[in-house]
């Protein structure tokens, strides 16, 4: 079976810091190749792949501002699919503009949704619903309207997380500093129950964090790191003695969330979107609705024991399982 797996071009594959679509991709291409699979990753010249490398883009757009997206997204995805023939299926982790080839091409595409941007994108993976086909990475997080093969939940490279039994004394914010992801609140938090928090992640929205962040931030309670790369993210997850995810948004799966469980960190978060599929309540961590909520959880990290943490996360977030659920789709899809 030959897969071509493609990824997207925002970041490396896998990315340096930020990029959560490009690690899956890279989890799952890296976990293929260890099943002996014939894979190819389209992805940035600078990726990193044990397996075949394909590309167009020596960097990620997001990190070189001189090259214009749509002009390089066009230019990656052509590459692809000018030599679909070659390939038994291809694996898209790359949004909806690809299925506009889907019916022009010989080989199934499979179409992994990694949430949807807008509802405005709705239309497209609408007109192709019937000739492709799509997987859910949560099952909160699938359209009414659209039909899915299988839901299979992000998968994690474990061996780049430390399990640490006994944490240090801070709580962690890690991801886009956004208000969807309610950076502030994690403050909020931290101060009501006067515990110090860290803070890493991507600055997404400059002016959220100038106004909602920033005032907060010193070198004592709440400090800011920057965005972390792997090494510093198992360093700041495995100490943390929880992750904070007071979320706004139905969020579709949140890779921070299952990456602390393997270190063996609980996670409070609030109760939207995949929380309740991600986090055993009262034994991974808490499902909270407030702020008052979550000071509460805090109170009560000393109930969970961070094996179950690690042990859960195993179970059910490893790259190994996310890549045999997805070679079962690949076969029914091929054999079909």
């Amino acid at each position: 079976m030959k897969i071509a797996v493609l990824s997207p071009i925002a970041w490396r594959t896998p990315p340096l810091t930020y990029g959560p679509w490009e690690q899956v991709a890279s989890n799952l291409t890296e976990g293929l190749l260890e099943k002996n699979i014939d894979v190819t990753l389209f992805a940035t010249g600078n990726s990193i792949t044990q397996g075949k490398l394909a590309y167009v883009s020596q960097t990620g757009y997001a990190e070189n501002p001189d090259n214009d997206p749509k002009v390089w997204e066009c230019l990656h995805i052509s590459h692809l699919m000018e030599q679909a023939d070659d390939f038994d299926l291809i694996h898209n982790h790359f949004d909806f503009l690809p299925l506009s080839y889907s019916r022009l091409i010989r080989p199934p595409m499979l179409t992994t949704i990694h949430g949807f941007s807008s509802q405005r994108i709705i239309p497209v993976y609408k007109k192709y619903n019937a000739s492709t086909h799509y997987v859910s990475i949560s099952n909160s997080d699938r359209h009414p309207d659209l039909d899915y093969l299988q839901t299979v939940y992000n998968g994690i490279n474990a061996s780049e997380f430390t399990f640490r039994p006994e944490p240090e004394d801070y709580l962690l914010f890690f991801g886009r500093i956004h208000p969807d992801k309610g950076t502030y609140e994690a403050i909020q938090i931290a101060k009501k129950s006067g515990r110090k928090l860290i803070i890493s992640g991507l600055i997404q929205d400059q002016a959220y964090f100038d106004e909602r962040v920033l005032p907060f931030l010193n070198d004592e309670d709440i400090v800011f790191v920057g965005n972390s790369g792997p090494v510093d993210r198992d360093r700041l997850m495995g100490g943390a003695c929880a992750l904070l995810h007071p979320i706004s948004f139905r969020e579709p799966f949140g890779l921070s969330v299952a990456e602390a469980m393997f270190c063996g960190t609980p996670v409070i978060a609030f109760n939207l979107g995949s929380m309740p599929e991600l986090i055993l309540d009262g034994k991974t961590g808490f499902l909270v609705d407030t702020i008052e909520e979550a000071v509460t959880a805090v109170n009560a990290l000393p109930s969970i024991e961070r094996k179950n943490c690690r042990d859960w996360a195993n179970a059910t977030f490893s790259k190994e399982k996310m890549t045999d659920q997805y070679l079962q789709v690949y076969e029914q899809l091929v054999t079909t």
